[in-house]
Formats: structure tokens, C-alpha cells, sequence
């Protein structure tokens, strides 16, 4: 009798913990938050996990900051601007470097990473100069141009110019997303949002079992850390978006604005009316480098590219003087789906 309650209750026990044991592998688990800095701006990554894994993920960053970040001496990037003859590129510098020669082509040279002596001359850039003369623009334009550089077989940069120099900040933010997306993917998570210096990408779901909510917010000028009007929200399901505007980012010289785009094409800060150019699509790199090709090029030819392109939308934000709101909307035929309440 004895072994028999002895033998039942080994199968109660047996029962209690797997029992406890299915029920806790099968309860959701719980959503991770992290935040810190890259590319001298913020990052914040939600994603559902057993645990908290910020430090893998900045381990990560980190090595990819090595790769693009021409803050750092050491990088790739800024050893291929200072012409190391022992440099090589690497995968994340290679495949940058592709997307821009793409996306420069497919913008008919309005999106140039080499754009870069200019936008230090300006005074946007990882250096910076105070005068900025007709002179000094004609004889850097001389060296800008994705088509001077290129890539050999073996990864060594080949400049047509010693002089040429690059700057990814228009693309780099939205690959650091699509880079630390794969890395989670790879740990086997499938719901996170990635945001890198207000670019996104979004897989799976938020915690209350939704898309991802973002928002559009009001060009206003003045704090960006400050409660700010939202004019839509973007329902992001599986894809990524990237914003580039030009009402935050500028300098007054002489009492007149310059805003930190500039044109590669005459070497001067663009002067439109769009205020602002969002973009969805399915690889943040793209839609960042979009982003700011549409502001380059203006309203009407965002639009035209904007629509021949497939799997991309895009939502736009114009200066208004007619506008009670001193602003007008335009968007791609496909966006107002990604639009919620």
C-alpha cells in the first residue's frame, strides 16, 4: 500500500511539474526595451524575448559602427576617405556602398554620398568650415560623384580623385536597422521594432497583439524632444520607414536659413517648399536613402519616382501659404492603407 501511494504521488509530482513546466514555455514571454546611442544619435528597440539581450545587440552596433561611421578614425569608412592603402572593405561597407551606386543612378545623381566635402563646407557634417564661397563650391564639386568611385573584386575603393570622400548618413541609419532586425530574427525573435535616429523597422507585433503604431508628426521648429502634434499614424506591418525634413536641421548665416540637404548638383542647400518626405518600404536602407532623394529632387519628382517604384509609398509634408495650417499633404496612391486612427 505504501509503494502505491509512494508510486502515485512520484506521478502527481511527475504531473505538477510538467504541468508547471508547459504552461510556462507556452505563456507569452515578455517584451524587452532598450535605448542608447549610435551614429551620435538615439536608438530604442522593443522586441518580445525571454530576456534582456541589450548588450549582444550593442556588441552588434558597435562592430557595425566600425564599419560606417566616419566619426570613428578607425572605421572602415573613414580609412577609404583618408586613403589607407591597406584598407579593404568590408560586407556592411559593401553593401552600402551598392545601394547608394543604385539609388544615385535610379535618382539620376541627386543621391551622392560624396556629397560629403560639401556638406562639411556647409557646416552639416563630421568636419566643418565657416565660409562658404561660389570658389570653394565650384572646386569641390570637381570630386563629387558616385561615379568616380568604385569597388574592386578585392574590396579596394578605386577613386578617379584622392580627394573623394563619403558620407553614409543618409543610408547608414536605415541599414543599422535592417543589420540589428537580422541579428533578432537570428536569436529567433519575430516581434520587434528597431529605431535608429528616427528610422524604423517593424516585424510581427507590439505587445497589445497589434502592427506597430509610429506617427507622422507636424513640422514645427523648436525642440524635437518636445510633445509635438502627430498628423497621422502609420500602421507598420513587416516593413520600414524612414523620414528625412529639413525644419529641424539647419544653420542662420547672415540671417538667411540653410537647410543641411544639400544639391549635389550645384553644391548648395536645397531651397523647396517640402518640408518633409516619409517613406515605407520593405528594407529601412532603402527607404532612408529615398527619403532624402525626395527631398533633393522636390515635390514633383518624388512623386513620379516615388510611384514607379514597387513596394514603396510615400507620404509628403509641403510648406503651405494658403493652408490654415501652413502646410499641405500629398501621398502616393498607396499609403492612406498604412494610415490608421
Amino acid at each position: 500500500m505504501n509503494k502505491t501511494k509512494g508510486f502515485i504521488a512520484a506521478l502527481l509530482f511527475l504531473f505538477v511539474f510538467l504541468a508547471f513546466y508547459f504552461f510556462r514555455e507556452k505563456s507569452p514571454q515578455p517584451y524587452q526595451t532598450n535605448s542608447g546611442m549610435i551614429f551620435g544619435t538615439l536608438y530604442n528597440i522593443k522586441y518580445q524575448y525571454k530576456k534582456d539581450i541589450q548588450a549582444d545587440i550593442e556588441a552588434e552596433l558597435k562592430r557595425f559602427e566600425l564599419s560606417l561611421s566616419p566619426f570613428n578614425s578607425n572605421s572602415v569608412i573613414a580609412r577609404i576617405n583618408n586613403n589607407d592603402p591597406d584598407i579593404r572593405a568590408d560586407e556592411w561597407f559593401t553593401t552600402v556602398f551598392n545601394k547608394s551606386k543604385e539609388i544615385y543612378q535610379l535618382s539620376d545623381g541627386y543621391f551622392d554620398p560624396t556629397v560629403s566635402p560639401l556638406i562639411n563646407a556647409w557646416g552639416f557634417g563630421f568636419e566643418k568650415s565657416d565660409s562658404v564661397t561660389q570658389e570653394l563650391i565650384d572646386s569641390l564639386l570637381v570630386f563629387v560623384g558616385m561615379d568616380k568611385i568604385s569597388l574592386s573584386p578585392e574590396g579596394k575603393a578605386i577613386k578617379t580623385d584622392p580627394r573623394i570622400k563619403l558620407d553614409f548618413s543618409a543610408i547608414a541609419k536605415g541599414y543599422g536597422c535592417d543589420v540589428v532586425g537580422r541579428y533578432l530574427e537570428k536569436r529567433g525573435i519575430r516581434n520587434f521594432m528597431v529605431e535608429i535616429g528616427g528610422e524604423v523597422v517593424a516585424r510581427g507585433v507590439n505587445p497589445s497583439g497589434n502592427c506597430w503604431r509610429l506617427g507622422i508628426r507636424v513640422p514645427k521648429e523648436g525642440d524635437a524632444a518636445g510633445p509635438i502634434p502627430w498628423i497621422e499614424k502609420i500602421a507598420l506591418c513587416d516593413a520600414a520607414l524612414a523620414t528625412s525634413g529639413n525644419y529641424l536641421n539647419y544653420r542662420i548665416k547672415d540671417g538667411k536659413k540653410f537647410a543641411h540637404t544639400i544639391n549635389p548638383k550645384d553644391g548648395k542647400p536645397i531651397q523647396r517648399s517640402l518640408l518633409s518626405a516619409t517613406v515605407l518600404s520593405k528594407d529601412c536602407m532603402t527607404a532612408d536613402a529615398l527619403a532624402t532623394t525626395f527631398m533633393v529632387v522636390g515635390l514633383e519628382q518624388a512623386m513620379e519616382l516615388a510611384e514607379s517604384l514597387p513596394d514603396v509609398e510615400a507620404y509628403f509634408i509641403s510648406a503651405s501659404e494658403t493652408d490654415t495650417t501652413g502646410y499641405h499633404i500629398t501621398q502616393t496612391s498607396g499609403m492612406s492603407r498604412h494610415i490608421v486612427p
